[in-house]
């Protein structure tokens, strides 16, 4: 395998685990890291863009599903998107530091579309949280576990 398709599968796991569907970027970057053959700065920033992105397609999706809400198909019970967006309301943007949390994360991102949170702070605090998970990561890997 190619360093770009491994690269490319680290991206493409790391978008995929931020949006609604199950993936584990965790193991593919800590396979990454202990195997040694990519630069750490690398494979941090690989994981945290896709990572990012995905959480962005979540917000998009957030912004125009609320349009949607009064159709059969619509994919929330009634009241849990106005649980969400009261919770929102709550914690406000703050809440989005936690979008790197499994199963609540996801989720924050695509409440945080509905309830129309400006892009820029959107992009700001996911991809603090994002690569600051990374960079914890990376080091436990690196330091913690793997006594690199």
């Amino acid at each position: 395998m190619t360093q770009t398709a491994i690269l490319a599968g680290l991206f493409l796991t790391a978008f995929a685990a931020a949006t609604l569907f199950p993936a584990q970027s965790e193991t593919v970057l800590s396979a990454l890291i202990v195997q040694n053959n990519f630069p750490l700065w690398l494979l941090i920033t690989v994981a945290s863009v896709g990572n990012v992105l995905g959480s962005c397609v979540n917000w998009g999706f957030g912004r125009y599903l609320e349009s949607f809400k009064n159709k059969t198909w619509f994919p929330f019970k009634e009241g849990a998107l106005e649980k969400a967006q009261a919770r929102y309301r709550k914690y406000g943007r703050w809440s989005l530091l936690l979008s790197w949390v499994p199963f609540i994360g996801d989720p924050i991102t695509v409440v945080a579309g509905v309830m129309k949170e400006k892009f820029p702070v959107f992009l700001l605090f996911v991809t603090v949280a994002k690569t600051g998970r990374y960079l914890i990561l990376a080091y436990m890997v690196s330091y913690g576990f793997a006594g690199r």
